[in-house]
């Protein structure tokens, strides 16, 4: 059997490594094969560039490819689904944005997954606003021209988010209830059907991420009235926030990486750890900021997982004052 002879306590040795438990040792060579990083989004949306830009950094850190795979709609709940179900040994990975973590479980009636059991977080990748855009022809330029017409046209703006209980929809809520106005929802399937529809003027404003409709904004072809969150965005520094226009709500959104619950704990600090050293790269710095992305916040597992609970709690106040619930 053996081209060597072999010792006694060779074979004990070598007895006792088949007795380890299933999986021990695929853990220890973690990674063995490429990981799948799903992404609740389509394809051109923030979460989607923002995975994209981590996604190759990633591989090359951990010698193994990291595949993106798209998942849109039910303002993420498909793509966390996915994950909450998935095996948990480090092969697939969530980049999800802070509406389909923190504000679903508090306006969806029914949940597929339980998101603080479900779904275990990894990382903070980032921490931004979201951006209220026009088409110009509306003439609109600021919060203030949007509260007028509005007021002026009950009911006659309608206003698209990426999705019924995105963070574009929530924030949107709060500003009606906050003014006094009155503007129908109208959800997309994700950015960047709305970014398109936005552009052909098939509906006037919206609220759409931070990053994919820069080009637009600079090319003239979609007007920004403002930014949620509590800074304005490296790559449009003369857009004021839409706090500092008077909205009295500035919580910040944020991506994140999340794996499935009871992934090894190993496995969720070397990923926060690679993660965190990418993130602190003058490299990555510059290129978050060129999709105006502010200067990532480095985070331990533990300290992003405290983020996750209170902006669930900060979002589930707005959506009191909102009085809003999906059906």
């Amino acid at each position: 059997m053996f081209d060597t002879p072999v010792s006694r306590r060779g074979l004990m040795a070598l007895a006792g490594l088949y007795a380890l438990p299933h999986g021990v040792l695929a853990e220890t060579a973690w990674p063995a094969r490429p990981i799948r990083l799903v992404v609740p989004g389509s394809p051109g949306a923030g979460s989607d560039i923002f995975a994209r830009l981590l996604a190759v950094a990633l591989g090359e850190a951990l010698k193994q490819p990291v595949l993106v795979d798209n998942k849109a709609g039910a303002n993420g709940l498909i793509g966390n689904d996915t994950v909450a179900k998935a095996a948990p040994d480090g092969y697939t990975i969530l980049l999800s944005p802070s509406s389909a973590i923190a504000i679903n479980p508090v306006i969806q009636p029914r949940m597929p997954y339980d998101t603080q059991k479900d779904l275990l977080p990894v990382a903070q990748v980032g921490s931004a606003g979201v951006l209220l855009v026009a088409h110009p022809s509306t003439g609109l330029k600021s919060l203030a021209d949007l509260v007028r017409h509005a007021k002026a046209h009950p009911d006659r703006l309608a206003y698209g988010s990426w999705g019924s209980g995105s963070t574009g929809h929530l924030v949107m809520e709060g500003i009606k209830a906050q003014y006094g106005l009155t503007m129908p929802h109208v959800p997309y399937k994700g950015v960047s059907p709305l970014v398109n529809d936005l552009l052909a003027n098939t509906i006037g404003v919206g609220f759409v991420d931070i990053a994919s409709p820069v080009p637009q904004i600079r090319a003239g072809k979609l007007t920004a009235l403002g930014a949620t969150g509590s800074a304005r965005g490296p790559a449009l520094p003369d857009l004021p926030t839409l706090s500092e226009q008077g909205y009295q709500f500035d919580a910040d959104g944020w991506y994140g990486i999340f794996a499935p619950a009871g992934t090894p704990r190993d496995v969720v600090l070397r990923l926060n750890q690679e993660v965190n050293r990418i993130l602190a790269t003058e490299d990555t710095v510059q290129k978050f900021a060129a999709q105006n992305m502010p200067r990532p916040p480095i985070k331990s597992a533990d300290a992003f997982a405290a983020t996750v609970r209170r902006d669930m709690a900060a979002w589930q106040e707005l959506a009191r004052v909102a009085r809003l619930k999906i059906d």
